[in-house]
């Protein structure tokens, strides 16, 4: 049995030592090294070779976030953060960069290694560690294009974007290439960590051309991009407003794609949009079939370009209509807006 082997960079000794117990358990997964500064766990990448690295955030030194930006632009490997500070811009920054998912220290099950909570916590380690990662740009991403006023969106129109893991970095891909002047609204899932939303927000506001902002409930959705709140569904009235809604089901995830979707073939029929990006799971496969089924445009990143080929691979048996590379698709959603549809050869 060939052992996924993970580097940790963690200054506490003690929540080390119970995370390399928690992994280590069953003998499914090694721990390589362990390293308290992001520095030594830079130098040792070479010779230890992990499948993934566990990185927090605050760090003697050089911080999580540069070297998540270090690591991706030189030796691309597949990083999951732990980290007790999800406020600001930094956390969301360092999934933008390029770490595939984030974890609140305090929602590790770190107690029980034995247990079903620490089992399911493995797994996923394990299919994170086997994700697609990309070399990214040392330089982050800044707006490519002024701010112009906003027109209004056309024909009752809206797009919805839905993402999980490697989905904060695919986001502002996407976004980057749409220009400021684009006239639907832009509502977006975002599978994260609690905690992280706000600070995702703001980074993307500060890093592409279009406005960001957090939804709220009862406002219009405008032109620009609106993000699900943290354990919020977000939906489309048949008005043109947005809708959060806490108290429904959550199923495995809240905010939900499904829900977003389905709620935008219901209010904006053959004008809706639904883009299905990186992630685990299948949330998002039976939202954009019912966008299609309205005679809206459907859309799911393909499997090379997604760092986990979950989410759109399901989208993609449901019917999606364009199977496009990432850096394809703000194309695609530009083209919607002229009128035009195309396919991919």
């Amino acid at each position: 049995m060939t052992r996924t082997r993970v580097l940790i960079c963690e200054d506490s000794k003690t929540f080390a030592t119970a995370l390399t117990r928690t992994l280590e358990h069953g003998g499914e997964i090694e721990v390589v090294g362990i390293r308290t500064s992001a520095e030594a766990a830079i130098a040792d990448l070479s010779r230890l070779e992990p499948d993934l690295v566990t990185m927090d955030i605050e760090l003697p030194g050089m911080s999580g976030l540069e070297a998540v930006e270090q690591i991706m632009s030189v030796r691309p490997t597949p990083i999951l953060v732990l980290s007790s500070y999800v406020t600001g811009g930094t956390a969301a920054a360092v999934l933008a960069a390029g770490a595939l998912d984030a974890i609140g220290k305090d929602d590790l099950p770190l107690r029980d290694p034995a247990g079903a909570a620490a089992a399911t916590f493995r797994r996923r380690v394990k299919l994170l560690s086997r994700a697609r990662v990309i070399r990214h740009p040392r330089a982050r991403l800044t707006a490519q294009a002024t701010r112009a006023p906003l027109k209004p969106a056309a024909r009752g129109g809206v797009v919805g974007i839905c993402a999980s893991t490697g989905g904060p970095q695919a986001l502002a891909v996407v976004l980057s290439g749409i220009p400021a002047s684009y006239p639907l609204p832009i509502l977006v899932v975002q599978h994260i960590a609690a905690g992280f939303t706000e600070g995702l927000a703001r980074w993307l506001d500060g890093a592409v051309p279009l406005p960001v902002r957090l939804a709220e409930h009862g406002a219009r959705a405008e032109p620009g991009v609106t993000i699900a709140r943290e354990g919020a569904h977000l939906l489309l009235r048949p008005d043109g407003t947005i809708a959060l809604d806490r108290r429904s089901p959550a199923g495995l995830h809240r905010p939900s794609a499904d829900v977003l979707l389905a709620s935008i073939a219901a209010g904006a029929q053959s004008a809706g949009v639904g883009v299905v990006l990186t992630g685990m799971g299948r949330d998002g496969a039976a939202g954009l079939e019912a966008v299609a089924a309205a005679g809206g445009l459907t859309i799911a990143q393909d499997e090379a370009s997604s760092a986990v080929y979950g989410m759109p691979r399901e989208a993609a048996k449901r019917g999606a209509e364009l199977i496009l590379p990432l850096e394809e698709i703000a194309g695609a959603l530009t083209t919607v807006v002229l009128g035009r549809r195309r396919k991919r050869p």
